[in-house]
């Protein structure tokens, strides 16, 4: 796994270079942008890491990049630093789903922990994210019939009443069903169901009684 980043972007030349030397030192790879908009013509939602971004800048702002980067679906974790930081912005940039507000003068300690909770957060978003797609991908794998079973029991049907609703027998209802949990690769009803919960699958009960 490729380790994580963590961007800088601050349009003050002495503060990118105090804090990429005490990221550097945190242990972690930084690279600084003196701007948004070359942080923009540079990042990819691909690469691990976090955001360390200045609230004020000319141009495109703080908050601007975070508006920006959000539409185009880019959820870096967004550390907002600032020496003038009103409330109305503060909460503006965690509303808007950033992990800290740090204000300056912040300490050492106090960015590394910013970090390390963002890194998490971010670890744990493309952990989910990556089993997301893996369920999408065996969801895709199930022949219609399959699929139609597997609907209607993750709905709580039972064999029989599937059979009747799909005008199979219950002993072909079992052989799907017992088909999908092979390729959902679903231990057990519960995990079954949870996988279709994270898919969107428990949303269409339209045609469940047709």
């Amino acid at each position: 796994m490729q380790d994580p980043v963590i961007f800088l972007v601050d349009d003050d030349a002495s503060v990118r270079k105090s804090l990429s030397r005490l990221i550097s030192s945190a242990g972690y790879p930084v690279e600084a942008f003196s701007s948004a908009r070359e942080f923009l013509n540079r990042n990819s939602s691909e690469e691990p890491g976090c955001l360390l971004l200045d609230l004020r800048m000319p141009d495109i702002n703080g908050i601007e990049l975070q508006e920006e980067l959000l539409l185009t679906g880019n959820s870096i974790p967004i550390i907002f630093i600032s020496a003038h930081a009103s409330v109305s912005l503060s909460v503006r940039a965690m509303k808007g789903g950033a992990v800290d507000f740090l204000t300056k003068p912040f300490s050492g300690d106090q960015l590394v922990s910013a970090i390390k909770t963002a890194i998490q957060k971010d670890s744990r978003k493309r952990s989910e994210d990556s089993q997301l797609h893996e369920i999408k991908d065996r969801l895709t794998s199930l022949t219609p019939r399959e699929y139609d079973v597997f609907r209607l029991v993750v709905h709580g049907l039972l064999n029989k009443q599937i059979g009747a609703q799909l005008g199979i027998s219950e002993k072909t209802v079992k052989v799907h069903r017992s088909r999908v949990m092979d390729k959902m690769r679903a231990s057990s009803l519960a995990e079954l169901v949870l996988f279709a919960q994270k898919v969107g699958a428990m949303s269409n009960e339209s045609t469940i009684n047709e």
